[in-house]
C-alpha cells in the first residue's frame, strides 16, 4: 500500500504544511465491523492539525479521495481514517498481482542461516516435546527458504555421556543379545526399553543399600551398577574397542528408528553434528578465553567466566580435572558450525528451560570477540501438556512420538469414516488420507499456538473438521479442488470483470496479504503467524464459496472469474500449509 502512504504524505503537507517520512504513516487493516479495507491512525496528525482526530481524518480522507483514483470512499471513527478502495483497484490488483507467475515468490537475498532442531539423546525414543521441537525448526527453516534466505537445516545429536553408556550396560546385562531384528522392535525403542531396565535395577540397588544403613546420597554413589556405567565411560573415552563396537551398533539401531519416526513427521535435515566429535571442540576456545583475560583459573584450576556485572552470574567453562561441561562443547559446536557454512543466523530450537544456558553462551561468544555471535538466537519454546488420561506412553511418563502418529492417524480415520468422506476410497487411499489428515491435525494445532507459550494438545479436538485446526482448511482446500475438477479447464482471460463482490473483495484482500505474511513469519521465526493466516483464508473462501455461485454464475465472465479466484484461493492454501510441512489432499 506504499501508494497510500505516499498520498498520506501529501496530505499532510498540503493540509498542514508539515513534511511527514512514510514511516510516519500507520497502516493497519480496517476492524472487520467498519467499512473499508485500510485504516490510517491519525492521532499522531492532531499536533500538527491542531484539530479534533475526528476532523482531522475527514480532512485527509476528502484529500485523498480527491487525489488517489483507486479510493472510492472513507469514514472517521475517532482517531482512525477507514478507506474503501475501489472495485477497478482490487480487480487488477487479482489478475496483475496474485494471478502473475511469481506471486509470494522472492528472489534470494544473499543471507545464510542455519536452524538446529531436534537434538535427541541416542538412549530413547523421540517424545512429544520432540516433536514440538521438530515441527517448529522445519517449519522456520522452510519460512525462511520462501523469504529468500539460504537455509541449512542441522542436528546436533547427543550421542554420548553417561546416559548412553547405561542403556549400553543395561543390554549387556539383560539383553541375552537380543536385535530390533530379532524382536521386530523398532532399534529406538529397544535401546529405551534398556534404559528403563537401567533405571529399575538402579532403584532396586539403592534401596537394598540403605537397607544396610547407607544415606540415599551414599546409596547413590556407591550402587554397583552405576559404578559400572562410569567406568564405562571411562572406557568409551579412552577408546575401549569392546566399548565402543557396542556403541555403534546401538547407535545404529536407534538412528534407523528415529529415522521411521523422522519420515512419519515429514522432517529432515542438511547437516548431522555429533556430540561425540564436538565435545573436545571447546577446549581451544577455552585456551583463547584465557589468553584474552575473558576466562579465569581458580586455585583448584577450573576455569570460569564472571557475568555478575551483566547481571548474570559465574559460570563454569572447564571443571578443574581438565574434563568439558556442556558450555564447553557448545562453545566449539558454535565454532565448527560457523567455520563450515559461515552463516548469517544461527537458530536454536531448544526448550525454553534452556533460556538461561544460551543467553550465557551467547554472551561469552560476545566477549570473545566472535563476531558472528551477533546473529545467533535461541528460539524458545513452550512445553506440550495432554490432557490426562487422554493417551498412554510405553514408559508410563512421557508419551513416545510414534504412538502419537498412530494415535493421530486412526482419530483421523474414526473422524473421517463418521462424517462418510471416504466413500470410493482404496484401502491404500484411506491409510494414506488417514495420515495426511492425523499429521496435518497433529502440526497444526502445535504450530498454530506462539512457540513461546506452553500449550495443551487434544488430539480430538485437532480433528475437529469444522473448528480452528488442520482438517478444516485441508477439507476447504479439498472442497475447492473438487469445484474445479467440475469445471470446464479455466479459460484464459480475454476482458476483466469490472466490480467485485464484498466476498470476492475480502478473499482477493486476504489472498494479496500472502507475501507479506510469509515475511512477518520469518522476522518473527513464527510458524503460528503463517497457520492463523491460512486458517483466515480459509474462513474467506468458505463465507465466499456459502454467498456465491460458481459454477451456477449469472454469466461466463463472472463464472470464470470466480473459479480463477478459487484456484487461486487452493494454490494458496497449499503453499501456506506445505511452510507448515503440512500435505493438502485433493479429495475428501
Amino acid at each position: 500500500m506504499d501508494f497510500i502512504i505516499e498520498a498520506a504524505v501529501k496530505a499532510v503537507k498540503a493540509l498542514y504544511q508539515i513534511d511527514l517520512k512514510p514511516a510516519d504513516i500507520n497502516l493497519q487493516p480496517t476492524r472487520k465491523e467498519f467499512e473499508g479495507q485500510i485504516t490510517i491512525v491519525t492521532f499522531l496528525f492532531t499536533k500538527i492539525s491542531r484539530k479534533s482526530p475526528e476532523q482531522t481524518g475527514a480532512e485527509m480522507g476528502e484529500f485523498l479521495k480527491n487525489e488517489v483514483k483507486e479510493i472510492s470512499g472513507f469514514n472517521v471513527i475517532k482517531g482512525f481514517l477507514n478507506i474503501s478502495l475501489s472495485d477497478a483497484y482490487w480487480i487488477n490488483k487479482f489478475y496483475t498481482e496474485i494471478l502473475s507467475a511469481d506471486f509470494a515468490m522472492v528472489k534470494p537475498n544473499g543471507k545464510k542461516v542455519m536452524v538446529e532442531y531436534s537434538s535427541p539423546n541416542t538412549n530413547k525414543p523421540l517424545h512429544l516435546g520432540h516433536v514440538r521441537n521438530n515441527l517448529l525448526g522445519y517449519s522456520v527453516a522452510e519460512i525462511l527458504k520462501a523469504d529468500g534466505y539460504q537455509v541449512v537445516k542441522a542436528n546436533l545429536v547427543n550421542d554420548r555421556g553417561i546416559h548412553i553408556c547405561k542403556s549400553m550396560l543395561a543390554w549387556q546385562k539383560f539383553g541375552n543379545g537380543e536385535t530390533p531384528e530379532s524382536t521386530g522392535e523398532k532399534g529406538d525403542h529397544l535401546v529405551g526399553k534398556y534404559y528403563v531396565l537401567f533405571d529399575k535395577e538402579y532403584k532396586r540397588q539403592i534401596e537394598e543399600l540403605k537397607s544396610f544403613g547407607q544415606t540415599e546420597e551414599e546409596a547413590k554413589k556407591k550402587a554397583p551398577v552405576i559404578k559400572e556405567a562410569q567406568e564405562m565411560l571411562q572406557q568409551w573415552e579412552a577408546g575401549n574397542e569392546e566399548v565402543i563396537s557396542l556403541w555403534k551398533t546401538m547407535n545404529l539401531w536407534v538412528y534407523d528408528g528415529f529415522g521411521k519416526t523422522y519420515k512419519a513427521l515429514g522432517v529432515d535435515f542438511d547437516k548431522f553434528y555429533y556430540e561425540s566429535d564436538t565435545y573436545l571442540l571447546g577446549k581451544d576456545i577455552v585456551d583463547e578465553g584465557l589468553e584474552k583475560g575473558v576466562f579465569f583459573k581458580k586455585e583448584d584450576g577450573s576455569v570460569w567466566i564472571d557475568l555478575t556485572a551483566d547481571g548474570l552470574d559465574e559460570k563454569l567453562v572447564l571443571r578443574a580435572d581438565g574434563t568439558s561441561v556442556y558450555m564447553t562443547q557448545d562453545l566449539g559446536t558454535a565454532q565448527l558450525k560457523y567455520n563450515d557454512f559461515h552463516m548469517d543466523e544461527s537458530i536454536y530450537v531448544v526448550g525454553n528451560e534452556q533460556d538461561y544456558h544460551f543467553k550465557v553462551l551467547f554472551l561469552i561468544l560476545q566477549k570473545l570477540g566472535k563476531q558472528w555471535a551477533k546473529g545467533l538466537y535461541h528460539l524458545s519454546y513452550g512445553m506440550v501438556d495432554l490432557p490426562s488420561g487422554k493417551m498412554k506412553s510405553r514408559e508410563g511418563t512421557v508419551v513416545d512420538a510414534d504412538d502419537l502418529v498412530d494415535e493421530m492417524e486412526q482419530t483421523a480415520k474414526e473422524q473421517t469414516e463418521a462424517l462418510g468422506k471416504v466413500t470410493g476410497y482404496s484401502q491404500e487411499e484411506k491409510l494414506q488420507l488417514y495420515h495426511t489428515i492425523g499429521m496435518g491435525a497433529l502440526k497444526y494445532f502445535l504450530l498454530k499456538v506462539d512457540p513461546k507459550k506452553r500449550l495443551l494438545f487434544d488430539p480430538n479436538e485437532s480433528v475437529d473438521f469444522q473448528g480452528h485446526t488442520g482438517p478444516f482448511i485441508q477439507y476447504t482446500h479439498a472442497r475447492i479442488r473438487s469445484v474445479l475438477s467440475r469445471a470446464e479447464p479455466l479459460s484464459p482471460v480475454k476482458e476483466k470483470r469490472i466490480s467485485v463482490d464484498p466476498q470476492e473483495r475480502d478473499l482477493i484482500l486476504t489472498l494479496s496479504q500472502f507475501p507479506e505474511t510469509i515475511t512477518l513469519a520469518a522476522t518473527g521465526h513464527s510458524p503460528a503467524i503463517i497457520a492463523n493466516y491460512v486458517y483466515e483464508l480459509a474462513k474467506a473462501f468458505n463465507k465466499f464459496y456459502h454467498e456465491k455461485s460458481i459454477l451456477q454464475a449469472e454469466d461466463e465472465l463472472t463464472k470464470q472469474f470466480r473459479l480463477q479466484l478459487s484456484a487461486a484461493s487452493a494454490g494458496v492454501i497449499k503453499k501456506a500449509m506445505k511452510l507448515l510441512g503440512i500435505q493438502v489432499p485433493e479429495r475428501m
